[in-house]
């Protein structure tokens, strides 16, 4: 219990050293029903600082909602500088739906549109931001952030700090079980909320957040352990997401123009 009090403490002292650092008032988050929102608007609540949390439902599973609201007033409850607003973006997307041209189907427009719910809660995270001299903090584990890139460029990904991205998934439960963290919210399965069914994150992925950390930590220990064929599946498919989403979790790049070639230009 020790350890985990202390990794709270310490993921709590270095927000706080952050915010006083670049002089914001306070944080903003966006709560989704989550594990992972829920810890880290509880960390971040916990800091003492002016906490804002957003509940953004768009098209959403009403148990999705429901987890949000009750994490939300509990945290009310406990935390006298936390509030709130809940926020249907569910008219704004469709306007943004309906402005859209028709008869594009190349099999991407799902996604294209999941993703899309994902950037207009962003943007809302950010409107928040601005007027109150907020932080967005962000919600993604190392799993999703630094494994698989499990997450959306410019959306959930586009945030000001990462309280639990150093974190294994299963070490986001164990510190929403120290936090206290509503059960319903600890023994639901995690799910990005951004399509119209149930669909869980394990049914996205192809793989279970223990079985891709197991891989993760294979490859960080280099271990020459002999893998089980499910494993050496789970492997190869982590391989293959890692690859394909290394333009969302290295940075932006840049071109960089040769001396001579600046040098050579005429003003």
């Amino acid at each position: 219990m020790k350890s985990i009090q202390k990794l709270s403490e310490f993921i709590e002292n270095w927000l706080i050293k952050y915010i006083k650092k670049y002089k914001m008032d306070g944080f903003v988050i966006g709560v989704s029903g989550g594990i992972d929102s829920a810890v880290t608007s509880t960390i971040c609540a916990r800091t003492g600082y002016p906490t804002l949390c957003l509940e953004m439902g768009i098209h959403q599973n009403i148990s999705q909602v429901s987890r949000a609201k009750k994490h939300i007033q509990w945290l009310e409850e406990n935390y006298k500088n936390v509030s709130h607003h809940n926020l249907s973006l569910t008219k704004l997307f469709d306007e943004f739906c309906f402005t859209l041209p028709n008869g594009i189907d190349n099999g991407k427009e799902k996604l294209a549109l999941a993703n899309s719910r994902a950037r207009l809660r962003m943007t809302t995270l950010y409107y928040f931001s601005t007027i109150n001299n907020y932080l967005v903090a962000g919600t993604g584990n190392k799993v999703e952030d630094f494994g698989i890139g499990f997450y959306t460029k410019y959306g959930d990904g586009g945030v000001d700090i990462s309280p639990i991205a150093d974190l294994m998934k299963s070490e986001v439960f164990v510190l929403a079980k120290y936090l206290n963290v509503i059960e319903d919210i600890q023994r639901s399965d995690p799910t990005d909320g951004l399509w119209d069914d149930d669909r869980t994150d394990e049914d996205q992925i192809g793989a279970s957040y223990e079985e891709i950390e197991f891989v993760m930590k294979t490859i960080e220990m280099k271990s020459k352990e002999t893998l089980t064929s499910r494993q050496e599946e789970v492997l190869k498919l982590y391989k293959n997401l890692n690859n394909q989403n290394k333009h969302k979790m290295n940075p932006v790049p840049v071109c960089k123009v040769p001396k001579y070639l600046k040098n050579s230009i005429q003003f």
